[in-house]
């Protein structure tokens, strides 16, 4: 799967998660997840590539508690896993 895929992808988790994403350009700074009055956040850098973007979706994910309703390709199952120490 391509990486622009990939980011659609987790995009779409984000959103059923219930982040609101906002792409804009924020020239490499103050990008990420944050909460903001209660509503959880996913601001994406559009100046970045989709590899970065994608970075930035996947940790906001794998800070939210397990969620047996999204169910992510196997793909992206891998990606979000926690990595193991080499």
């Amino acid at each position: 799967m391509h990486t622009v895929e990939l980011l659609d992808e987790a995009i779409s988790l984000a959103t059923k998660a219930g982040f609101q994403v906002r792409q804009d350009w924020f020239g490499g700074s103050a990008a990420g997840a944050c909460e903001l009055r209660g509503q959880k956040w996913l601001f994406l850098d559009l100046s970045l590539s989709p590899h970065e973007q994608l970075g930035q979706v996947l940790e906001a994910l794998r800070g939210l508690p397990a969620i047996p309703e999204l169910t992510p390709s196997p793909a992206l199952r891998g990606m979000l896993s926690p990595r193991m120490a080499a």
